[in-house]
């Protein structure tokens, strides 16, 4: 079986690191086409996955992303006619639902976030499937499948991953003490159009409340001032995941890194204008994220101090509870491209009253 998987952000290589070394392992061969943007690349060569380039992010002006779906549309299609898969998977999945309607190539698309309209209304009616995880709150077509999980476990679900102390140190973690991981983005993407970060007078209050506690990091996608830059994450990109399973907060504008720390059973604020299903499940249902949408720095004072109150194995127990009603994403994604579209009734039949 060919499977020709697209990447176009930094989390989906993460999500199908897993699916990627399991469909090898049954045989099958793997295609992966790739997009510049920010560190999407260089993690795939960090572990070592084969990929090709077909495009790099352009600006987050309306301008520059059509340009750019014009581009990759065209060489993805040259691509999927001299490989000719058997089946195409992607987070988003713009591109591979468009090749995939001309090529008459079954796509499967995985999302969760219901704040990208214009993306999902050019990339819906087009796919075979859309998967998606059970708290997704937005419309979908009718051809979907909704699944008990959220795209995090498909790589940290600890079927497949322990965070190791070691490795953790070696990326910054404090050997005694706390450490606090900060998170800035650029709001480039597609679904960030409407956005803009955080202040600089808000990050810095955070910084210098949280460094009179313990350590802080700053994982920051664009240049930090210079008075922040001694707190800039310096470790490996591939092994974030290992500091950050020991921290003992995470505040971010990153609501992808908010429920990797929540799946890890490590709180995290989630401050950014926009929600998320899963970051509002993961609040309501299980208390391991608290989402701000005010930008205000007295609520978010309050929010730490709360926080910071709560013993650390309490955040346990709320993992816990979480994997025992979610499943391993990784498996789950395999099994179901790896059968499609035999699996889908199966899948649906499993999941049935899920919605």
């Amino acid at each position: 079986m060919k499977i020709l998987i697209d990447i176009g952000h930094p989390a989906h290589v993460h999500f199908f690191a897993i699916p990627i070394r399991l469909w090898q392992e049954a045989g099958c061969q793997v295609f992966v086409t790739s997009r510049r943007k920010e560190i999407a690349t260089n993690l795939l060569d960090a572990l070592c996955v084969p990929h090709q380039v077909i495009s790099t992010m352009n600006t987050g002006s309306m301008g520059g992303m059509f340009k750019e779906l014009i581009q990759r549309d065209r060489k993805l299609l040259r691509i999927v006619r001299k490989e000719k898969p058997d089946i195409m998977v992607g987070i988003g999945g713009v591109f591979i639902a468009h090749v995939g309607f001309i090529t008459r190539t079954p796509s499967l698309v995985f999302y969760d976030t219901e704040n990208a309209t214009l993306s999902n209304l050019i990339t819906y009616p087009f796919t075979s499937l859309v998967v998606a995880p059970s708290c997704y709150k937005a419309w979908l077509p009718p051809w979907n499948l909704k699944y008990p999980g959220f795209h995090e476990l498909s790589y940290l679900h600890p079927n497949h991953f322990q965070p190791n102390r070691e490795i953790g140190l070696s990326s910054g973690l404090a050997l005694k003490g706390p450490t606090f991981l900060i998170r800035t983005v650029s709001w480039q993407a597609s679904h960030d159009l409407i956005e803009k970060g955080w202040d600089l007078r808000l990050l810095r209050k955070a910084v210098s409340c949280l460094a009179k506690k313990g350590k802080v990091i700053i994982s920051a996608e664009g240049e930090l001032p210079e008075d922040l830059r001694k707190y800039r994450y310096h470790g490996q990109l591939e092994q974030i995941h290992h500091l950050m399973g020991h921290i003992s907060l995470f505040i971010g504008e990153s609501a992808t890194m908010a429920s990797e720390c929540a799946v890890l059973g490590v709180p995290a604020i989630y401050a950014a204008h926009t929600g998320r299903g899963y970051t509002d499940e993961q609040e309501e249902k299980f208390g391991l994220v608290y989402n701000l949408r005010q930008f205000d720095w007295p609520v978010l004072e309050r929010t730490i101090t709360k926080i910071l109150a709560v013993p650390r194995q309490e955040w346990e127990k709320k993992r816990k509870t979480l994997l025992r009603e979610k499943i391993d994403v990784a498996r789950f994604v395999t099994d179901l491209t790896l059968n499609y579209p035999n699996s889908l009734k199966l899948f649906k039949k499993q999941f049935n009253g899920i919605s």
